[in-house]
């Protein structure tokens, strides 16, 4: 049995039928590496289909294909090809011949191609797809997950075949539960022996088992193992601690199969006493909504992408990912088990009730049990997966059927997994949007809400009153069977339930799935204050494409109502990311870290003077337009407003040692105090007070005239595999390691040696420029770049920029040891 990395040598293109190119139609083929996102590198316009809700990329239809050489010997295996994530409508051909499809863009696949191989030739692989009009978001397009060929004998274990669960759990001892599924694909009844190990993370043995198997031809049988781990090291968000399992399925001395799978020793228990508690300990979620596109690289879902996005959001003070909305891959998945993220992992955006002209609520009633299938079987092994979520703003809670879905989902998922709890990311302002419609319909004046963008537009207008939506008696009696059937309630803007619930549903658990960030304070003094609330998870942890100007501010005249959550193009991104699309924490990050207790340092941000005096329009997803600096040419002598974050009692702020002013701060005033001054380049110092003494102090530094490039990778030492990537950052400074923010210039990038400019951009959410050029204009004086590796070598990454000369980096890329463990014999 084998199992190898299927993502180098394809090439894609725009979709061109036969009867296309005999008409003169021509589209190139390009090679390409996956995990890929086709859509990425199209142009974008301002009439594109989708609007700002695809960030203005027009969509398409693409296929791929790739040559695989199959030899003669191979005769009689099974080959399959498992797709992480294609999207959408996947249609799988070998050689011609449809081998298999799958509608939903973000379930991971398998299809069976050896009937339809040339044993002994070499075989074409095509797999099409296309987006257009299907989601609220940047959906991306094509093979943007990874893919892997599985080859096995005909008696084997089944691809996913190989669940891990930890039933009894105590401090001296762990039982390991492995349920195998063997698989006879032959033509004559065979008995092998199933043989089992458990490695502990030095790769020692810590337990054993093996017992035979009989599978009779064109069956299936399940062989359960109960293993048992002295002193287990549990997995939890603070120490990650991983095991391995190993199997081995032999007939005498022929190995069948092989099968290695790493899982973690840990217990998941909730009730609205104690609230959510892991191996015993209450954790309260500090949690992070997540969209699926990593920025510059859109939806490719690399390996090193995902790690780094959970190492950022890890260090910026987040424990928990909803994906959002849509299941997450499984690189993700690994980086959360490794790190220690914990995860909700989200079903659908629709169910029966379609969102937008051609979404999966065409193909729900069709697909859905396949893909909760898919998404359990994904799930099952990894420790980080503590929840899964059946769905999202799904107006159908809020109706009798929508009872019925809710309850055939969550039993289905029951089916499939009882380790773990299942929630609902339910908006009862959506719940009831029949009802919030007919009222708006009967308004007296006839003009449309300022704000545009459909629900997120109505959001915008109804944020002061939403609390008022969620916690009305219409929304308690019809939401009440859809919550009836979870293990946590989850509330999308509906803090406004918290304490109501408690006296109405003493049993509810609530978490918040979908939060303002305006509001992060207030909802987590609702999560600390009350028990069977187990955690927020804002909108969003990270930037993304799509739903372009969601959280923009905007200035204007004083009669002016609102800031649209829909901008114009060239908007690209939503803007409400605690962290930008680069990787850079925003200063929401900072005042969050803050209010989550994690920081006792106190942070700086600085309104852009231009706007001062000027009327802020801002949406329920906003954040002010401050930045983290004090560097501001041409505004000498003009007012400026300074946010200061902190937990302290008061804050007292100083410009070259004078002090400017001492405010209040801390949770009774919103962590944060507001000064107003005049700009004079120095040092801007805020030292925090408790109690009368310093508890600590934060300074910006006016960068000097001088202008240099700094430039720098997270990792100098790259694998020599398609799944790494080095992402540098690009800063112009003062040479001192101050930046400058309003210089902002182009950038050019060259790559030398064995790797290629993966992708180049900047945070801006509004821009032209596109992701795989040269070079690209800084923002706020950042730029990054991301160098994929395509063998082993010595690499050089070459900066320029004009007026501040070059600079250079030196990066390798080694090659990947395979990891040396003791054989396995039953």
């Amino acid at each position: 049995m084998t199992i190898t990395a299927f993502n180098d040598g394809w090439a894609h293109r725009r979709k061109v039928s036969a009867f296309a190119e005999l008409g003169g139609v021509r589209e190139d083929w390009t090679t390409v590496t996956l995990p890929h996102d086709a859509l990425i590198g199209t142009p974008r316009r301002a009439d594109a289909p989708g609007g700002a809700a695809a960030g203005y990329f027009p969509g398409g239809a693409f296929e791929y294909r790739k040559d695989l050489l199959v030899e003669e010997s191979d005769r009689g295996r099974c080959f399959f090809l498992e797709f992480d994530g294609v999207y959408r409508g996947a249609m799988v051909y070998v050689n011609g011949a449809l081998a298999g499809q799958h509608a939903f863009g973000y379930s991971r696949f398998t299809v069976r191609i050896d009937p339809f191989l040339r044993f002994g030739g070499v075989n074409e692989i095509r797999v099409e797809c296309r987006a257009h009009l299907d989601g609220r978001w940047y959906t991306g397009a094509g093979i943007y997950r990874d893919v892997r060929l599985i080859v096995k004998e005909p008696v084997h274990i089944a691809v996913d075949g190989v669940r891990i669960s930890t039933p009894d759990i105590e401090p001296d001892r762990a039982v390991v539960e492995i349920v195998a599924e063997v698989v006879n694909t032959g033509a004559v009844t065979t008995t092998a022996v199933l043989a089992s190990a458990v490695d502990d993370e030095g790769r020692a043995e810590v337990a054993r088992d093996r017992s035979p198997v009989t599978v009779p031809p064109g069956e299936r049988a399940i062989v359960r193992h109960r293993l048992y781990v002295e002193d287990p090291a549990l997995w939890d968000v603070d120490t990650p601690s991983l095991y391995t399992a190993r199997l081995l399925l032999r007939d005498g001395d022929r190995v069948l199969d092989e099968h290695t799978v790493e899982f973690g020793v840990r217990r998941v228990q909730v009730d609205p006493r104690k609230g959510l508690r892991i191996n015993g300990r209450t954790v309260k979620l500090r949690g992070a909504c997540l969209h699926h596109d990593n920025g510059p690289l859109g939806a490719a879902a690399i390996e090193r992408a995902e790690e780094r996005r959970v190492e950022s959001l890890k260090a910026a003070g987040f424990n928990a990912i909803r994906s959002s909305h849509n299941p997450v891959g499984s690189a993700l998945l690994r980086a959360c088990d490794r790190l220690g993220m914990l995860v909700m992992d989200e079903t659908f955006d629709v169910w029966t009730s379609g969102k937008t002209d051609f979404d999966y609520a065409g193909d729900f009633a069709e697909w859905w049990e396949r893909d909760v299938e898919a998404l359990v079987a994904k799930d099952f092994n990894h420790p980080s997966v503590i929840l899964y979520s059946i769905g999202n703003e799904i107006p159908e809670t809020g109706t009798p059927f929508g009872g019925v879905w809710s309850r055939r989902i969550a039993e289905k998922v029951r089916s499939l997994d009882d380790t773990r709890l299942i929630t609902n990311g339910v908006n009862g302002f959506v719940s009831v949007l029949d009802v919030v419609l007919a009222g708006a319909r009967q308004a007296t004046s006839a003009e449309p809400p300022a704000g545009g963008g459909g629900v997120n537009g109505m959001m915008t207008q109804a944020a002061v009153m939403m609390n008022q939506v969620s916690a009305s008696e219409e929304v308690t009696g019809r939401t009440e069977e859809s919550f009836s059937v979870l293990d946590v309630a989850g509330m999308n803007y509906g803090d406004g339930r918290y304490e109501l619930d408690r006296e109405l549903f003493p049993g509810r658990v609530i978490v918040g799935t979908e939060t303002f960030p305006v509001r992060a304070a207030q909802n987590w003094s609702l999560v600390l204050a009350n028990d069977h609330v187990i955690g927020d998870f804002t909108w969003t942890g990270w930037d993304y494409l799509g739903e372009a100007g969601l959280g923009s501010v905007g200035y204007g005249d004083s009669d002016e109502r609102t800031a649209s959550v829909a901008q114009p193009y060239p908007w690209l991104t939503a803007w409400c990311g605690d962290i930008d699309i680069t990787g850079q924490r925003r200063p929401v990050s900072y005042y969050r870290e803050i209010v989550f207790g994690l920081r006792s340092t106190p942070y700086i941000a600085v309104r852009r003077p231009r706007h001062h005096g000027r009327t802020v329009l801002a949406t329920p997803w906003s954040w002010s337009d401050a930045i983290g600096s004090w560097t501001w040419e041409g505004f000498e002598g003009k007012p400026v407003h300074v946010e200061v974050y902190s937990d302290a009692d008061e804050v007292e702020l100083l410009l070259d040692g004078t002090t400017v002013g001492r405010r209040p701060a801390g949770p009774d005033h919103g962590f944060r105090a507001d000064f107003e001054l005049s700009y004079a380049p120095g040092e801007l110092v805020a030292v925090a007070y408790t109690g009368g003494r310093e508890q600590g102090r934060f300074g910006l530094v006016t960068a000097g005239e001088a202008l240099a490039l700094d430039v720098r990778a997270d990792r100098s030492d790259l694998r020599a595999d398609s799944g790494d990537l080095a992402f540098v950052d690009i800063v112009l400074t003062d040479g001192a390691g101050n930046a400058h923010p309003g210089r902002d210039r182009p950038v050019t990038v060259t790559v030398d040696g064995p790797a290629v400019l993966q992708a180049l951009g900047s945070a801006d959410p509004a821009t032209e420029e596109t992701f795989s050029g040269p070079s690209r204009r800084t923002f706020d004086g950042r730029a990054l770049a991301v160098i994929r590796p395509t063998g082993a070598g010595d690499i050089t990454v070459t900066v320029h920029a004009d007026g501040c000369g070059t600079a250079r980096l030196a990066l390798r890329a080694g090659a990947v040891e395979a990891v040396e463990r003791d054989a396995l014999v039953p």
